[in-house]
């Protein structure tokens, strides 16, 4: 399961975020995103779960939770499609 995790602070790992979500299960990959031309953090990033129960369950939980002295944003990640107004069916096949 893919879940996007905003309002990031600039300064926060990727560590740091593997090890907040690993309290709800296994985590496969933990991606932050940068700017291309600065390679600076954007503030966002993304977490990869094995499973589907433990995404929801980190998702439930992390919500609003604050990692530093932000309050995460955290939901299950979108296809560019589905971000950009397209029917999820039609999203599907990208």
């Amino acid at each position: 399961m893919k879940i996007y995790v905003g309002n990031l602070a600039e300064q926060t790992t990727a560590n740091e975020i593997r090890e907040t979500f690993a309290a709800y299960g296994e985590v496969s990959r933990v991606a932050i995103i940068t700017d291309k031309e600065s390679g600076l953090p954007r503030g966002f990033g993304f977490v990869e779960m094995n499973q589907t129960g433990q995404g929801e369950l980190a998702i439930a939980k992390l919500d609003g939770a604050l990692l530093g002295d932000r309050a995460l944003k955290v939901r299950e990640a979108r296809s560019r499609a589905e971000r950009n107004g397209m029917p999820r069916s039609r999203a599907s096949r990208d």
